[in-house]
């Protein structure tokens, strides 16, 4: 019984190209943090008008639990022309639902229109 082995060259070993990602433009990133932000946010608005002991449904109320994600969430991914002004009716939206709400879960959605307003600047500039 024989046993044959073959010797392998391994001199010769190319690794495959990594691929390259493109960073995000600074103003995206930070839409997409705002984006994060809104949805928890949301969230915690819409739980808090379904729990057990709920929120009136008031117009601010329903804003908040319906509009700031999926208006952030043009303003992050949509292409700059439009990004833009979805980004302008995103805050103004949160600013809104914030001062209507000021005393129930408006303040969860400052940071998120923090975030949105640095975004939006960031993409304003980039244009210029």
């Amino acid at each position: 019984m024989s046993t044959e082995t073959a010797s392998t060259n391994t001199s010769q070993v190319t690794a495959a190209p990594a691929p390259v990602s493109t960073p995000l433009p600074p103003g995206r990133a930070w839409l997409r943090g705002a984006l994060f932000l809104a949805g928890a946010a949301q969230l915690i608005t819409v739980s808090a008008l379904v729990r057990a002991d709920p929120l009136a449904a008031t117009w601010s109320a329903l804003l908040l639990a319906i509009a700031p994600a999926p208006l952030v969430a043009v303003a992050a991914f949509a292409p700059a022309r439009v990004a833009r002004p979805a980004t302008v009716v995103a805050a103004a939206v949160l600013l809104v639902g914030i001062v209507g709400a000021i005393l129930h879960t408006g303040l969860f959605f400052v940071p998120a229109l923090a975030a949105l307003i640095v975004g939006g600047l960031k993409l304003w500039r980039q244009q210029a």
